[in-house]
């Protein structure tokens, strides 16, 4: 049978015997963890070191550390061979003794300007100990080391240089790359967004109108931007780049780059000021939250509407046309009343005609007395009926259309009138004498005035 656990003992563990002897050192400090074996102090490191800077390389240093070592060298063997192997053959072999390349592809459009510049591009790596080679079969560029290169991350800066030149970089910038305080970064942006129309919103909304919002970025970050398809290229120190990289990538993800220029406005101030230095700037710095606008929520009808539309198989009814809209109104038939007067009278002639026609033609043919019940009914469809006639012919009678018609109709009238019989005018109505006297003394009376 098992012992039961018992009350736990009352000696303290090893970690607590180890903070407890660090609290009695005097440099004990309770928020930073013990020390472990190997967080040892690095007197040669301190708080006024700047991690960031760059120390410079020269190739005298490259001569003085390979002298140096071939001394030790030679004082430790003490024989000539041993001094021969280290040297190379008397002092003067090369620096470095495998050889690295390095080949990036261009696109064809960036040929003709590559082979425009391709001498100031091998003036500078030939400065440096670095061979290049373009290859327009292949469409590819190619750096690679010689005996002469004493820089072996050299080779690393020839990389990046042709690589910005196959991204559409001037030349001039690119290289400015082969300095040692100058860096580069390819930041990918076509992977952050899948639809193509917001993506490419987004990317205008980094360059801003005519540019501004980069320039401003520029100014600020210390850095060379150049936007180009899907990539972003990015030149300067090693703080713009990462700053830089957050702005372009917070971009793309639908946060605008004004932001962040204000926040770099007010650390650019707040850095001017000796007395902040050690201090905590979040006080200073605006916070800005993410708001979430509500789009406006459809009404009870709507969704009824939507809903009925969706349900119905059939599709929707056709739109009525302007026609159907004026007849529907009554528009189109007091059009015709008011302003159709002669319209009306030329269709009822027409219609007349071609009833008269049609009758001459059928006597020509011996169908008159044999003419079918049916075919009447379907010609009297085409006769004007005689309330419209007469209503058409006094309108017509009514209204003379100019001075000359007028004198011709009282003159007629006139002449029907002196033989003592009702007259027609242009129709079957007949006009009261009384009425056509009347219209003549008018007449008369109006020329009179008029002479």
């Amino acid at each position: 049978m098992s012992a039961l656990p018992g009350p736990p003992s009352s000696q303290p563990s090893k970690r607590s015997q180890k903070l407890a002897a660090a609290a009695l050192r005097e440099d004990f400090d309770p928020v930073r963890k013990p020390r472990q074996k190997h967080d040892k102090p690095k007197p040669w490191d301190h708080d006024g070191i700047d991690h960031w800077a760059i120390e410079p390389f020269s190739r005298e240093d490259v001569m003085m550390g390979a002298s140096a070592g071939k001394s030790v060298k030679k004082s430790s063997s003490g024989g000539k061979n041993s001094d021969a192997k280290a040297g190379g053959g008397g002092g003067g072999g090369p620096l470095i003794l495998e050889e690295s390349s390095f080949c990036v592809l261009f696109p064809k459009y960036r040929e003709k300007y590559l082979r425009e510049v391709w001498p100031v591009v091998t003036k500078a790596l030939k400065e440096c100990g670095v061979k290049c080679e373009l290859n327009v079969v292949e469409g590819s560029m190619t750096v690679a080391t010689t005996r002469k290169t004493w820089d072996p991350f050299i080779i690393f800066k020839a990389r990046d240089l042709i690589k910005l030149l196959s991204r559409s970089t001037p030349v001039a910038q690119a290289v400015k790359i082969l300095d040692d305080q100058m860096q580069c970064d390819v930041i990918k942006i076509g992977g952050l967004v899948r639809n193509k129309e917001r993506f490419v919103k987004r990317r205008q909304r980094l360059l801003g109108p005519n540019g501004s919002t980069l320039k401003a970025l520029e100014l600020l970050t210390e850095c060379y931007i150049l936007v180009q398809g899907n990539t972003v290229c990015v030149m300067g120190p090693y703080k713009g780049l990462k700053t830089a990289r957050r702005v372009v990538e917070d971009c793309i993800k639908n946060v605008h780059p004004i932001y962040h220029i204000k926040s770099l406005m007010i650390r650019k101030e707040l850095a001017n000021d000796p007395r902040l230095a050690n201090e905590n700037w979040e006080r200073f710095l605006p916070n800005f939250k993410k708001r979430n606008v509500q789009s406006r929520r459809p009404s009870a009808e709507e969704k009824e509407k939507a809903r009925q539309k969706s349900a119905s198989p059939f599709p929707p009814a056709q739109t009525p046309r302007k026609e159907d809209l004026l007849a529907a109104s009554g528009e189109a038939e007091l059009g015709s009343r008011l302003g159709g007067g002669r319209g009306a009278a030329a269709s009822a002639s027409a219609a007349s005609a071609g009833a008269s026609g049609g009758g001459s033609k059928s006597a020509a043919n011996g169908e008159d007395g044999s003419a079918s019940k049916g075919k009447r009914s379907r010609e009297a469809a085409f006769q004007l009926p005689k309330s419209s006639s007469k209503h058409a012919s006094t309108s017509s009678g009514a209204a003379p259309t100019s001075d000359d018609g007028a004198g011709a109709t009282v003159r007629a009238l006139a002449k029907k009138l002196k033989s003592g019989s009702s007259t027609k005018v242009r129709g079957d109505s007949p006009v009261a004498a009384a009425d056509v006297s009347a219209y003549v003394e008018g007449g008369a009376s109006q020329k009179r005035r008029k002479k």
